[in-house]
């Protein structure tokens, strides 16, 4: 499996895995939506990474995206920048395969590398622990939409991050569509 940056010439192929992933058009638009606006942070794709693809004899299928985008955390004294993860989507037939946690682990290596400080997620509790992410009502900090407490969480990027601040997360308006 290789995790490289999403291309121009990728567009078909991340929409097709986001339609997939979620068996509607909603994620593959707000994806779309978000580059139209320029409103993408980073953006990175997992190809199948077979011999054919490493001889250079063919490129290698898409099978999984993830996007981070930028989201304010809107306060009464001052709004302070975040970024906010999703979608992210891995075709059906290679779920389970860890190509999602591969996917999640990269995107926040990028982010730390680029001294983004916070990221939030509105996703499976389940899922999202394990990179560090937990409730983001325990840092004192809301979400524009309503959402049970447990799916909208947040991870420390650099530790201490969230600690200043309190307020409420506010999405690219494309959100809103979704």
């Amino acid at each position: 499996m290789i995790i490289r940056p999403e291309t121009p010439a990728d567009k078909e192929a991340v929409r097709y895995v986001n339609e997939q992933a979620f068996g509607r058009a909603g994620e593959a638009d707000l994806v779309e939506a978000l580059h139209a606006r320029q409103q993408v942070i980073a953006s990175l794709v997992a190809v199948q990474d077979d011999q054919a693809v490493q001889d250079g004899q063919q490129d290698g299928q898409i099978v999984g995206h993830i996007l981070f985008s930028p989201v304010v955390v809107e306060a009464q004294a001052a709004s302070h920048a975040a970024v906010a993860l999703g979608p992210l989507a891995v075709l059906p037939q290679f779920q389970g395969q860890g190509i999602g946690s591969a996917l999640v682990r990269r995107g926040l290596e990028v982010l730390r590398q680029n001294n983004y400080p916070l990221v939030v997620v509105l996703g499976h509790p389940e899922f999202y622990p394990r990179f560090g992410f937990s409730p983001a009502s325990a840092f004192g900090i809301g979400c524009q939409f309503q959402v049970p407490d447990e799916v909208f969480m947040l991870a420390e990027l650099s530790p201490g991050a969230a600690a200043a601040i309190k307020g409420t997360v506010v999405y690219p308006p494309e959100f809103n569509e979704v």
